[in-house]
């Protein structure tokens, strides 16, 4: 049995459902030595915690419309002798005072996000988050080119890459789709992720597509009764499947099992990984602030790009696509290997259970 000689601390600013499998295999690997925090909403409403996921409550207490954040909860914490994990996000005011006050005690606290911000590595607040990067002992990021960047630039920096992951390896299976060639989207239905384009791009083409590809839309969000009401004036609730929030994971396989690709109308980010699991190919748009997770997108090997809010664009790549249909579906298997080795809660999980010491 191995013993750790100190604790891990993990503090969020929620604990959403796809990540339980993350930490529930740190958990089972550190046991007593893992600890959770988490608050019940995040910046973004719509984010929340799964009620599920075990974890100790943090307050989360939003100030300035939404814009920062001070959480109570955590504060028996600054003086531990814990490997304490923080989000690398400086609009949470709480962290500062987390990072000088155990900066000056020599006590570990590391930052974990994305390495930049959305706006880039030379926006304006990328200040703040370099100023945040120096004050911990320790970083880590979502990939290993953001982890290059980094070092570049902090090259006496501890700068560890956690590929964000949501399957576990055992789990990531592929079956050649029967019956159905469908589309499937996964994700928020928020206005800036546009699912509402992906609905008029599919329908404006319905009658080129086959008879067994339906458009398949689980997530939701505020855009909801907007694409209900569009289905419903369009008559086409048969090709269009609005299938709300899904987490199961039984659920998601066997939808991702009958679907021929999946779409990212706007910025793609976890969902990238997401598909590959179930070795799905992901149409995506082109010029967006992808996430991290990009990186693991090959063109023509498990991916195809469109022109950003381009309908034609879209029924171009996908008429394309099926076309090619025998060799899209021949590459399920590659596409599921090669998350296999890059992308699961194993590889992912390792990074953190690695910041505890075993006892000799």
């Amino acid at each position: 049995m191995k013993v750790f000689s100190n604790k891990l601390v993990v503090v969020q600013t929620v604990i959403p459902d796809y990540r339980s499998e993350f930490f529930k295999e740190i958990r089972q690997k550190l046991k007593e030595n893992f600890e959770l925090f988490g608050g019940k909403y995040y910046f973004d409403k719509s984010i929340k915690s799964d009620v599920s996921i075990e974890k100790s409550a943090v307050k989360n207490y939003f100030l300035f419309n939404r814009k920062l954040l001070f959480q109570i909860g955590i504060w028996h914490l600054l003086f531990k002798n814990v490997v304490l994990v923080l989000e690398m996000n400086p609009r949470i005011l709480s962290n500062w005072i987390f990072l000088v006050i155990r900066r000056i005690l020599n006590k570990e606290t590391i930052l974990w996000g994305h390495a930049w911000s959305k706006n880039g590595k030379n926006s304006n607040s990328e200040r703040l988050r370099t100023l945040m990067k120096l004050l911990s002992t320790k970083i880590i990021v979502y990939t290993n080119k953001q982890k290059d960047e980094l070092k570049q630039i902090m090259p006496k920096k501890v700068i560890l890459a956690a590929p964000n992951s949501l399957v576990n390896r055992s789990k990531m299976l592929t079956k050649t789709p029967n019956k159905s060639l469908n589309l499937i989207y996964v994700g928020r239905l928020s206005i800036h992720k546009k699912p509402f384009f992906l609905v008029k791009a599919f329908v404006n083409n319905i009658n080129k597509y086959p008879l067994n590809t339906n458009l398949i839309i689980v997530g939701k969000g505020v855009e909801s009764k907007k694409i209900e009401k569009f289905i419903i004036d369009n008559q086409v609730e048969n090709r269009v499947k609005l299938m709300g929030h899904i987490s199961d994971y039984e659920k998601l396989k066997n939808l991702y099992n009958n679907s021929f690709f999946s779409v990212s109308p706007s910025l793609a980010g976890l969902s990238i990984t997401q598909s590959f699991s179930f070795g799905v190919p992901m149409i995506i748009s082109k010029d967006e602030k992808h996430g991290p997770e990009i990186e693991a997108v090959k063109e023509e090997s498990n991916a195809l790009f469109f022109q950003t809010d381009s309908i034609q664009s879209f029924n171009e790549i996908l008429t394309s696509a099926f076309e090619k249909k025998n060799y899209w579906i021949e590459k399920r298997s590659s596409i599921v290997k090669f998350c296999k080795k890059n992308y699961s809660i194993e590889a992912m999980s390792k990074i953190f259970i690695g910041l505890v010491k075993l006892n000799d």
